[in-house]
């Protein structure tokens, strides 16, 4: 049996066949397509060519950013270069015959339904994932199902308020999560400080291009002892470290799931991240929740989009 995913992202669509086991057996990226007259030839093309390569898919799904119904896979809202596919049904734009079942949601859910099917969050009922990457994303597993909520937008983690009077967010509010532990909160503090020509090995190496100062580099400065990174990702830390043990007292997960492509940094990341988490929480919960790396290491979504197919729904 192979499950056809997809990932469709501003820049590139992701779509390959996956066997029962997560493993990718071909194919496909393509620049995402400006207009929908050329995007339904072109992601119908590299299916057609994923299924003569390997079968006919027992089903397929889709992840993509925005609200999307589950129940119909209509894309309700679609921010961004992709506005012009809001309104469609996903299941009409991959050309599949009419009996291969086609299942889509945003892509936090998308990776956390490969997480229950593949990777940590296997054989849990009760589970959060975040995703750290640019913004901040979020998913949530609530008695063995994905949490939805009335109108799709539940999970949206990374827009819980951290502090009232804080930075304006792309969402509208002030504070979210993601405004103070993101890719782009981290960076952009680095940045103003390397700018201001703060004592720091990034100001050494950045001090001509702050805007080369990524997120890997900084937490990789801290690892190395510089002090200004250190604090840097201290602070971002204690705060993502305080949003997460007010999670676990809403959804009492049997564990948390940190993927994006921020945990890269590993246990530069997740040993601090789990001391604070614990130091906030244990009082209440009388447990320590665990922390975990995602283990769907597949950085296309494709696996992940496979996993919408097996994973357990209502």
């Amino acid at each position: 049996m192979v499950i056809l995913g997809i990932d469709i992202g501003g820049a590139q669509i992701k779509a390959g066949m996956v066997d029962e086991k997560g493993a990718i057996l071909a194919s496909r990226t393509i620049p995402t397509p400006a207009d929908l007259d050329s995007f339904l030839p072109a992601l119908q093309e590299a299916i057609r060519w994923l299924v003569q390569a390997t079968a006919l898919p027992a089903g397929a799904g889709v992840g993509c950013k925005g609200i999307i119904n589950p129940d119909s896979t209509r894309i309700v809202t679609l921010p961004g270069a992709l506005h012009f596919l809001e309104g469609l049904r996903i299941s009409d734009l991959v050309g599949l015959p009419m009996d291969v079942p086609v299942f889509a949601d945003n892509n936090a859910r998308v990776a956390l339904a490969g997480e229950m099917v593949w990777g940590a969050a296997r054989g849990h009922d009760n589970v959060v994932m975040l995703t750290l990457g640019a913004g901040v994303g979020g998913a949530v597993i609530a008695n063995g199902q994905l949490l939805r909520g009335h109108s799709g937008v539940a999970g949206h983690l990374g827009h819980l308020t951290i502090d009232p009077d804080g930075p304006p967010c792309v969402c509208g509010n002030r504070g979210c999560l993601e405004t103070v532990f993101s890719a782009r909160a981290i960076e952009g503090e680095a940045w103003a400080a390397v700018h201001r020509g703060c004592a720091s090995t990034l100001t050494q190496l950045f001090r001509e291009q702050p805007r080369l100062a990524t997120c890997r580099t900084i937490f990789q400065a801290a690892s190395e002892g510089d002090g200004l990174s250190r604090a840097i990702i201290g602070k971002a830390i204690h705060k993502l470290g305080a949003a997460i043990a007010g999670l676990l007292h809403v959804f009492d997960p049997e564990i948390v799931i940190i993927g994006g492509y921020v945990a890269d940094a590993g246990a530069n990341l997740l040993v601090p991240l789990q001391e604070e988490v614990w130091k906030r929480s244990r009082g209440l919960l009388g447990r320590d929740v665990p922390l975990a790396g995602q283990q769907v290491a597949d950085k296309s979504g494709i696996v992940g989009a496979a996993g919408l197919v097996m994973a357990p729904r209502p």
